[in-house]
């Protein structure tokens, strides 16, 4: 899959360190705090991948989630990770199945949290960014959509961009009115902040301190734009990946919600307004006229 790459806009492809500064401290100081760490936040961490599971009433396909994404990164072999499944007040047997998923398979690094409220995806995936040890960040929802060469191709680009920006090439059972839809956000996006993506609300791979530091403040599908907008805007490097993806096997698609579609809007309105800021407030380059 990732022999068909194409990168959008001359995107930089290498995820370079970003150092914010000098670090000058005490002896004392230097007991409590990593002088490296502090200049370069986020570059440091106990394991390479920090993969978050999404789970809402998935009992008929989590665990068959977590056995593609066990297959996958063994089969890409070079990655240390973590699993961090987050069960949002299911009412069926999801929670169950992944307890027993985690007794099965002891020398896996497999976390799971059960909310005792419904939290909604994008506060799981920000709570689950402050839980996780990786370096990267990923969101892999728990219905199973997302096929073992997807994963592959993701995975194996793990480090070669601050960001790894999947879009689909191919997205078996999704409506032609939702592919209609999905290209004419993606073209909107585009000539509201001038990049040129394909896509904005794939399963991205993020730094998980850029995750912490530039969360949205979107809830809702709109987030993933959201924060892929404010890296870019911040001067990230990202890298797209041709992918391919299955739709919701079960009951019909929660995208186009009342609630979901406020969302985007909310997105839409926020990178707006932060563009016009950005013109505003931000310093011009050293030398540029003001």
């Amino acid at each position: 899959m990732t022999a068909g790459l194409e990168l959008a806009n001359d995107a930089p492809t290498t995820a370079s360190p970003r150092v914010v500064g000098d670090v000058v401290m005490t002896p004392s100081a230097a007991k409590l705090h990593d002088a490296q760490a502090i200049a370069n936040p986020g570059q440091l961490a106990a394991l390479d991948l920090t993969i978050f599971v999404s789970c809402y009433n998935e009992e008929a396909f989590i665990v068959g989630t977590l056995e593609t994404i066990r297959d996958s990164l063994a089969l890409v072999g070079r990655l240390s990770y973590e699993i961090i499944v987050i069960d949002d007040r299911s009412t069926d047997s999801s929670a169950t199945l992944v307890e027993s998923f985690i007794s099965a398979h002891p020398e896996e690094r497999i976390l799971l949290r059960r909310n005792r409220v419904n939290r909604g995806l994008a506060q799981n995936y920000l709570d689950c960014a402050f839980i996780g040890k990786g370096k990267y960040y990923r969101l892999i929802c728990g219905d199973n959509a997302e096929p073992q060469d997807t994963m592959i191709a993701v995975f194996s680009e793990v480090g070669q961009a601050d960001m790894l920006i999947p879009y689909y090439v191919s997205a078996e059972g999704k409506s032609l009115f939702r592919r209609s839809l999905s290209n004419a956000y993606s073209l909107l996006l585009n000539f509201i902040t001038r990049y040129r993506l394909h896509y904005y609300n794939g399963l991205a791979v993020h730094l998980r301190y850029n995750v912490m530091r530039w969360h949205p403040n979107t809830r809702g599908f709109g987030f993933q734009a959201d924060i892929i907008c404010m890296l870019l805007d911040e001067g990230f490097t990202y890298r797209e990946v041709p992918v391919r993806t299955i739709e919701r096997k079960k009951g019909d698609s929660k995208a186009l919600t009342f609630k979901n579609m406020l969302s985007v809007t909310h997105t839409i309105l926020d990178i707006v307004i932060r563009r016009i800021s950005n013109r505003v407030y931000r310093p011009a380059p050293s030398g540029a006229n003001r």
